[in-house]
């Protein structure tokens, strides 16, 4: 008997992702053929797992659903179902606007859409997922929801408030993910500060990094969109000592002034997250920090994007992004302020703000030349292998292009002697 064919497509971030790895397992052992972001088009079922955090993000999985309905409407598939942060916030509008889909799932209807499929959910298996990365690193969703509410975010109303999930299922699945050959964690979550307060009372975040690290075949850990505000400091002892703990940390700051940071509802002023980053720096030296800056949120003056900008120049964050802000439906920001920034004002502050990181990446990669790091390998392109440091994340942050005579898999870790240094990325040659 021919085993049904499905093809699950991912839009959106890691933690989206996660869901559609999930998803896969369960129609696996359902005895489906599934496969992920394929460009063919001859299957029975098509799943596409949208995103509805931003504007242009929204368009992509809305494009993408379009693209399949024609898909549909020559013959090539058979069914197309939509989940997903997009499905979740604007299912009704999206059953009016595209009756074509056959089905709209939102974000926590993985048994739905298993049983639309006529296969058996099994609830006690949630804990395996079939892997779309590179096999060496996986990502450990530890929660889902936020509780913060900041003015431009739209997130709270798709996923709902906090909720954690226990330390022993994260153990169970992280243990899963080592028998399956990962070498690298990278936790996430919409705030990982959070984890633990809603099902222990306590913040347990630091905990359960220790004991993950326990765990035979994990070798780095790596944490990413910390909150500001009731940052757990219990963590950095752990990156200081633990040399499973990456010496990364994704704090997500998005602004500095605060009359913008009040508008935004950050709870969090100059003065405390000045004094958060020395306390980080200080406790564990060396640190990498990644943060998010957001520009031209409504009321942000020429005076405000300034002091922004001089601050980037002071802190000298090794990695960052910036996006111009995008009015969401239904936020606070949305029903309190007027967007009154055009979007070449907008788009031009990004620019320049990006142009500023851009000088203190290179700068400081510079300092790196002659020095040797660890690395793990992801792949090999062309004449080099490609990987990264501990201070690096993938897909986010910049690589190390490898020369080596001698043959590696991905994987690996290596020692790395750093011959040449870009904006971003590095270049280097295997230690003898």
């Amino acid at each position: 008997m021919t085993k049904q064919r499905v093809n699950v497509i991912t839009m959106g971030c890691s933690k989206n992702l996660v869901d559609s790895e999930v998803l896969m397992k369960q129609l696996e052992k359902g005895k489906f053929d599934v496969v992920h972001d394929s460009n063919e088009c001859d299957f029975d079922t098509v799943v596409i797992n949208t995103c509805g955090f931003i504007r242009d993000a929204k368009q992509e999985s809305i494009d993408m659903i379009l693209d399949y309905i024609e898909a549909k409407k020559e013959g090539n598939i058979n069914n197309l179902y939509v989940m997903g942060c997009l499905s979740e916030r604007y299912k009704d509008e999206l059953k009016a606007e595209i009756p074509e889909v056959d089905r709209f799932f939102g974000k926590y209807e993985i048994k739905s859409i298993v049983e639309e499929l006529n296969a058996t959910y099994l609830p006690e298996y949630l804990y395996e997922r079939t892997i779309t990365t590179p096999s060496h690193y996986s990502y450990l969703k530890i929660s889902e929801g936020c509780n913060r509410h900041c003015a431009f975010c739209a997130i709270p109303k798709i996923t709902g408030f906090h909720k954690s999930r226990s330390i022993e299922s994260l153990l169970k699945e992280a243990r899963y993910l080592a028998q399956k050959g990962v070498k690298e964690l990278l936790l996430i979550a919409q705030d990982l500060s959070y984890y633990g307060i809603d099902l222990y009372g306590e913040n347990k975040l630091a905990e359960l990094i220790t004991r993950i690290s326990e765990i035979n075949g994990i070798e780095w850990i790596r944490l990413h969109y910390l909150y500001p505000t009731q940052f757990p400091k219990e963590i950095l002892p752990l990156m200081r000592n633990n040399p499973k703990v990456c010496k990364y940390l994704d704090l997500p700051l998005q602004h500095i002034s605060d009359p913008v940071l009040e508008n935004m509802l950050r709870r969090v002023t100059r003065a405390e997250t000045e004094k958060l980053l020395r306390e980080i720096r200080d406790e564990v030296p060396g640190i990498i920090i990644r943060t998010t800056m957001l520009v031209g949120f409504p009321g942000e003056t020429q005076n405000d994007f300034d002091e922004l900008k001089q601050f980037v120049l002071e802190n000298k964050f090794e990695r960052l992004g910036v996006f111009p802000y995008s009015e969401e439906d239904g936020t606070y920001a949305a029903r309190k302020f007027e967007d009154t920034l055009d979007e070449e004002t907008k788009q031009s502050r990004a620019d320049e703000l990006m142009e500023v990181q851009q000088n203190i990446s290179y700068a400081l990669n510079q300092q790196k030349n002659g020095k040797k790091y660890k690395v793990i390998i992801d792949r090999k392109e062309g004449g080099y292998y490609v990987g990264r440091t501990e201070f690096d994340s993938p897909e986010v942050d910049g690589e190390v292009f490898i020369t080596s005579a001698k043959t590696l898999n991905n994987g690996d870790f290596v020692t790395v002697k750093i011959t040449e240094a870009g904006d971003y990325d590095l270049f280097g040659e295997i230690c003898s």
